[in-house]
């Protein structure tokens, strides 16, 4: 068992003055994995004073230098891929494949960024037109300064990569807090800065959860931006923690995304769009399109798709090839699902496949997938977000009835399309409120694309230049030409 009761500040693994500590479990096995020190505000102040210390130097290498760096944290991600997957695997319980699909992901976003450092290099000082003669105006790019970023347990290395990879290019240091219940896989960015030469200071990892470490980094007076994604919950207290001194914040929160399917669809090819879109990673997802909106003509031909291909899926040990669905990441998360199912029996909603059809494994947080049909609007499944393998349908008549249904939510994340007319689904996807939209596609993201929501998802936009634009200040040099 591993025993992770040091922090990593200032390039140095150093023990933590807290005596707290918490279990981390495989979800399939149910068993102990390691056990963490929780940490307190000792480490946090410790670590904010190491990238303080260490910003000014770091920003000054200029972009092409961070660029090497950034290009060093893909190359060591790369040769410890096999590795890193079935450590996320055992520690996270999505099977392999996924994984792996999560690690190419964090590989291509620490690239994408050594990119966008070398060009952020080249942009600063550039000459700004104005409209008054005799007047020249420059604009530089600095970064925000010492950054707080802290991840979820659904996306180990991913939503790390997100956020680390645009706040060291834009010349930020940064204090990283991974998930109290998945931190395996982010110890490896620590071991990655010190076998690379990462200056020291530049990255802190602290171990812990919301109480011993989220809440003291997220109100640190020394911290100038808090980048955060999780639930609207905690998302509302990082924020206020943060207005109490107008740091800067970006918040990645809930989604309730939808699925279009129009009549023109073809049913089976719709079918492996809305699977893709509800069952990767158990469902597990914060842009999972748990709510299918299907034309009334496509609706019974489709919903037999869906169960055919429900009743295919392989549930079991996450490690094992061609599992297709693994256990949820906890305990804890397989009670709040369980709790949905429960809700949908005192509703009495229309079951196309539940819980009562499936034998799950024996062990593991397992939780059943499942489709509900003619779903209530003012339904609990409806309406919030589940985060598990559970979908809800309903049917519409027209493509007007699909746009305000998919509208009317209290989040606005991400979307599909889905029809078999092209011009049609981009015309929809351009009338739907939220940040993603894919038509005629899986969840395609990319790093080039901007990540995040309209309402209730959050504040800001990760991925992309918009990404690298949330950890810079812009300034501008004004005098006489």
């Amino acid at each position: 068992m591993k025993i992770l009761d040091q922090q990593f500040i200032d390039n140095q693994w150093v023990a933590s003055s807290a005596t707290r500590t918490l279990d981390v479990m495989d979800p399939y096995r149910e068993e102990v994995i390691a056990r963490a020190t929780v940490g307190d505000s000792a480490d946090v102040d410790a670590a904010v004073a190491a990238a303080r210390a260490a910003q000014p130097e770091w920003q000054a290498l200029g972009g092409q230098a961070r660029s090497e760096y950034l290009e060093g944290f893909a190359d060591a991600l790369t040769a410890r891929r096999e590795a890193l997957i079935e450590l996320s695997a055992t520690n996270n319980g999505k099977p392999l494949a996924e994984a792996g699909i999560d690690l190419d992901d964090a590989i291509a976003c620490y690239r994408y960024y050594a990119g966008q450092a070398r060009a952020l290099g080249e942009r600063q000082g550039e000459r700004v037109e104005v409209g008054m003669e005799g007047v020249e105006a420059r604009a530089y790019f600095d970064p925000a300064g010492v950054v707080g970023l802290i991840t979820p347990w659904n996306f180990p290395l991913v939503t790390s990569a997100w956020k680390l990879a645009p706040a060291l290019a834009a010349g930020c240091t940064v204090v990283l807090k991974p998930s109290e219940i998945v931190p395996l896989p982010e110890q490896t960015l620590a071991e990655i800065a010190l076998d690379i030469n990462l200056p020291a200071g530049v990255l802190n990892l602290l171990n812990g959860d919301g109480e011993g470490i989220g809440a003291p980094l997220a109100s640190h007076a020394d911290v100038d931006k808090v980048s955060f994604t999780g639930s609207n919950r905690v998302g509302e207290a990082v924020m206020k923690a943060a207005a109490a001194r107008t740091a800067g914040v970006s918040l990645e929160l809930g989604g309730k995304s939808p699925i279009i399917v129009m009549e023109d669809a073809d049913p089976s090819q719709a079918a492996d769009w809305v699977m893709a879109g509800i069952y990767f990673n158990a469902g597990q997802i914060c842009s999972a399109t748990s709510r299918l909106i299907v034309h009334e003509a496509v609706a019974e031909a489709l919903f037999e798709a869906l169960a055919t291909r429900m009743d295919a899926l392989t549930l079991g040990d996450p490690l094992v090839e061609g599992t297709d669905l693994g256990p949820l990441t906890s305990a804890k998360q397989r009670e709040a699902v369980n709790a949905y199912l429960k809700i949908a029996e005192q509703e009495g909603l229309v079951a196309v496949r539940d819980h009562t059809r499936y034998t799950l494994p024996e062990q593991g947080y397992f939780a059943a997938p499942t489709l509900y049909r003619d779903v209530p609007v003012e339904s609990r499944l409806w309406r919030e977000e589940i985060f598990g393998p559970v979908l809800c349908a309903r049917s519409v008549r027209n493509e007007a009835e699909a746009i305000a249904l998919a509208n009317d939510s209290d989040f606005g994340l991400a979307a599909t399309v889905v029809s078999g007319d092209v011009d049609r689904a981009r015309r929809i996807g351009r009338q739907l409120k939220a940040g993603s939209i894919w038509y005629n596609s899986e969840q395609l993201v990319l790093p080039e694309t901007a990540w995040g929501g309209f309402k209730r998802s959050g504040i800001g936009r990760e991925l992309g230049p918009w990404g690298l634009s949330a950890y810079l200040e812009v300034k501008h040099v004004v005098g006489p030409a």
